[in-house]
């Protein structure tokens, strides 16, 4: 199975990752019809995703986001987009701007 990989440092310290984190969570699951189970640690959370095919952990601090994923064979063929996707959101949520693409 293909691994997905993605990592965002921030300055949000965990009170507002948390948040950050917990809205990905909730648009993983509209979006996606991901099952989402976020536990809160002393210096890391940790929110556990799944669907079918699709099966990770977001790693939360305070200043940093680590997602691992493994991805069926069907979505497999899909890595790099659902890289890209994913990526984006985490951005969007932190309020990273979006490079504009010539």
């Amino acid at each position: 199975m293909p691994d997905l990989h993605i990592q965002r440092d921030h300055q949000l310290g965990l009170p507002q990752a948390r948040e950050v984190a917990r809205a990905w969570a909730r648009k993983a699951e509209e979006k996606f019809d991901m099952e989402c189970t976020y536990e809160e640690g002393e210096l890391q959370d940790t929110l556990n995703f799944s669907r079918a095919g699709v099966s990770g952990t977001l790693l939360v601090d305070a200043s940093q986001f680590d997602m691992h994923a493994k991805l069926g064979f069907l979505f497999g063929a899909f890595k790099d987009r659902i890289e890209a996707e994913i990526g984006s959101q985490l951005d969007a949520l932190l309020g990273v701007p979006n490079p504009t693409v010539a």
